[in-house]
């Protein structure tokens, strides 16, 4: 009979933090910890590859951090176990995606024992170094005796805002080394604070004395929790602000119903600055807010006072100078700047600021009509509008994950989606979404009153992974895919046009289309799951109905046209 080990000592650490699940998928330098979860009441959750594992465990992540905010005893993160080099290697795609998404995320890696490494053996690499650029920290425990401090540090770097992901490499030897050691308390995580006083008045007063003020909220306000979007919405109607939300938003910071929402910010450049020409425009919890590629000109006027606001140093003043800048969570300045604010402003100020910020809706609603249409005029296939608007009438509460990318605008500008409502995949690399969405909705499952949850995913993104499917299936997992199929990487051939300019006929689009088409419903039976392709948009709301209904996995293969 074996001593207390430290593979032990780190699974009774997660209980005693309150984890449930660690997704994986297991190595040889693994196998104490695969031991020591056999006799925990751990649930490990396989990944048939370790991409599939990081993505469903910030998905999941994502999912429990929205459940903290309405229970304080929630621990909002996700655990992944990898297998030395290359299977770190193999996850770094969806370890940069939870980065981008800031998801609280601990990755641990088995590593080969330290007094081994010097003769190189096979798998070996540093996995430290590795995993740095896209974590919060990243480190490797080479002694038992430092575990229960390392682990206890990795949950809490992970969990205070700004959250991320963070890495420790467990060796060999040290999971199976001896210990009489125990876990450390957890202790409390700090918010982001309320902000420095004197730099929310600088603010207030810019804003009071704006002309035509913008709010620009990003991911980091829904991230703050569902009281931070109400302030925003506080502050919006203080000071009669138009408001947008950032380039590449991935939750939801503001409602789209709101009369003073106009919309999202554009990637076009040409858009994006039309949007932004104001002479004052704050910048609240926002990372993304740039272009997809280069910009030719500045997309903010040098003229334009801008304020930055967030819980992140690095973002704050980072592409436009900082005429104001707080430091601070989003829900409490946002809250303490109306405050200070409101009593600046008269209300026929903001009677005129709203009626501009309605006139300007007008302009962008024309801007943007017809988004998701298509030209598929004599196509039986649906159009990315029809398959939403079916979605929306279907399960209209339901939680969405969202890697459809060139679906995406089509959802965004024709579903008032609620906070909480809708995650997408922020880091813009494919094969994020489809296990996001089925660590999504393991977490969904916890909650008292789960809602429906719906991978929205492009074909292109789909193929990535597919064999995630087989995750959720053999775990039981409720989930609905519903796969935007239109039989080409659509986004390679939109940025063809955008970058290089011309006519789609001026173009082999070398590598960018499914020509012969993989069986997507086959390939989804194949794994474990219930699954049919829809042809007509008339086939829509009845087999997402027919699939919301039934427990367990079902995959809709809807064709659409471009």
């Amino acid at each position: 009979m074996t001593e207390y080990t430290g593979a032990e000592l780190f699974t009774d650490a997660l209980e005693e933090y309150g984890v449930d699940y660690v997704f994986g998928n297991p190595g040889t330098t693994e196998l104490p910890i695969m031991d020591a979860i056999s006799g925990s009441d751990l649930e490990y959750i396989l990944g048939l590859h370790e991409d599939i594992a990081v993505g469903m465990a910030s998905g999941y992540a994502q999912r429990r951090r929205y459940a903290s905010h309405h229970d304080d005893s929630v621990l909002p993160v996700g655990v992944a176990n990898l297998h030395i080099a290359p299977g770190l290697a193999h996850g770094l795609g969806n370890l940069y995606a939870a980065k981008m998404a800031g998801a609280p995320l601990v990755v641990t890696a088995g590593n080969h024992s330290t007094d081994f490494r010097h003769e190189e053996p096979i798998l070996s690499g540093d996995l430290v170094e590795m995993a740095d650029q896209f974590c919060k920290w990243s480190d490797e425990v080479l002694d038992v005796a430092a575990l229960p401090t390392m682990l206890r540090r990795a949950f809490r770097v992970a969990m205070t805002p700004p959250t991320g992901p963070v890495f420790l490499g467990l060796p060999l030897d040290v999971m199976m080394a001896e210990t009489d050691a125990e876990p450390e308390r957890f202790g409390e995580i700090p918010t982001g604070g309320s902000g420095d006083p004197a730099g929310i008045e600088h603010a207030a007063e810019l804003l009071a004395d704006a002309d035509s003020p913008v709010l620009i909220v990003g991911d980091h306000v829904a991230r703050s929790g569902t009281d931070a979007v109400e302030a925003a919405v506080d502050l919006a109607e203080a000071t009669g602000a138009r408001v947008h939300g950032e380039i590449l938003s991935c939750e939801v910071n503001f409602p789209t119903d709101h009369e003073q929402w106009a919309s999202y910010v554009p990637t076009s450049e040409g858009l994006a600055s039309m949007v932004m020409d104001t002479d004052t425009i704050a910048f609240v919890g926002c990372s993304t807010n740039t272009t997809l590629t280069r910009h030719e000109d500045a997309l903010v006027d040098s003229d334009t006072t801008c304020i930055h606001i967030g819980d992140d140093a690095w973002q704050v003043g980072k592409n436009q100078p900082a005429d104001a800048a707080v430091l601070g969570d989003p829900g409490l300045v946002l809250e303490e700047l109306r405050e200070r604010v409101e009593p600046k402003l008269d209300a026929e100020t903001i009677t005129q600021r709203q009626e501009d910020v309605a006139a300007f809706k007008k302009m962008v609603e024309a801007k943007m009509a017809g988004i998701g249409e298509g030209d598929g005029e004599d196509d039986p296939r649906a159009s990315k509008a029809e398959l939403v608007d079916a979605m929306e009438r279907v399960a209209g509460d339901a939680a969405i994950v969202d890697e459809g990318i060139t679906s995406k605008y089509a959802m965004l500008t024709r579903w008032d989606l609620e906070p909480e409502q809708y995650t997408s995949n922020k880091g813009g690399g494919l094969g994020y979404g489809l296990p996001a969405s089925v660590g999504a909705a393991i977490a969904e499952d916890q909650t008292d009153q789960p809602r429906d949850v719906i991978g929205f995913i492009g074909d292109g993104s789909y193929q990535y992974y597919p064999h995630t499917i087989y995750s959720a299936a053999r775990h039981d997992v409720d989930l609905t895919v519903v796969i935007s199929d239109n039989r080409n990487y659509r986004i390679l051939k939109n940025n063809t046009l955008s970058i290089m300019g011309g006519d789609e006929d001026d173009y082999d689009f070398v590598g960018m289309d499914f020509e012969p088409p993989v069986d997507l419903v086959q390939n989804a039976e194949s794994h474990g799951a219930r699954a049919t392709q829809i042809e007509t948009p008339d086939g829509i709301e009845g087999a997402l109905e027919e699939a919301l209904a039934t427990e367990g996995v079902d995959v809709l293969d809807v064709l659409v046209h471009d």
